[in-house]
């Protein structure tokens, strides 16, 4: 283990919310990287979750340029190796979005799995999965790779449907029960 270690910037964030939304539960930090950003137990230690932590910075623009993508609120960019998914030993992947603007975060909180077998009908030949995701000011979230322009004005008016693409059910839908009897973490 080596005596002094950093934790990326969507790890703190990550393990902030948590602590802040679930008082009840401990978040650590594993000493090895083993593709577990995040380790999350009861306050009894009796039942854990793992999180693998991916951020990315907010591409909508700065600070002054409030009109770069009316009606969303955050977006990110990311690239993923499947076989990295495929493998991965985390329980949930949690990617971490940086709202520029109001300088708030949304998290979509997503099993590998299922993360994995999206990106096989979104993207079936990559062996390097480019995605982005955005976060519309209504609430919804979306992955927006390969989109055209009717398509992302059709997710900016809220009429857009792709059941592939949408992952509005994961947007900050963290898999903890707030209460200290329950079966969840």
């Amino acid at each position: 283990m080596r005596p002094i270690f950093t934790i990326h910037a969507g790890e703190y964030l990550a393990a902030t919310e948590i602590e802040k939304r679930f008082r009840h539960l401990r978040v650590w930090i594993p000493s090895k990287d083993t593709g577990i950003d995040l380790l999350v137990t009861d306050d009894r230690q009796n039942k854990v979750a793992s999180l693998q932590v991916k951020f990315s910075k907010d591409y909508l623009g700065s600070a002054g340029s409030t009109a770069v993508a009316p009606g969303i609120a955050s977006s990110g960019w990311w690239t993923f190796q499947r076989a990295k998914i495929a493998k991965s030993p985390a329980d949930f992947w949690a990617l971490t979005l940086y709202q520029f603007q109001s300088r708030k975060f949304d998290f979509v909180i997503v099993p590998p799995q299922e993360l994995l077998a999206r990106y096989e009908r979104i993207s079936p030949a990559a062996k390097a999965i480019q995605s982005y995701f955005c976060v519309t000011a209504a609430g919804r979230c979306w992955e927006v790779r390969g989109l055209g322009k009717s398509d992302m004005a059709a997710i900016r008016a809220g009429t857009y449907a792709n059941s592939m693409r949408d992952f509005s059910a994961y947007l900050n839908a963290w898999p903890f029960k707030r209460q200290r009897k329950s079966n969840a973490v």
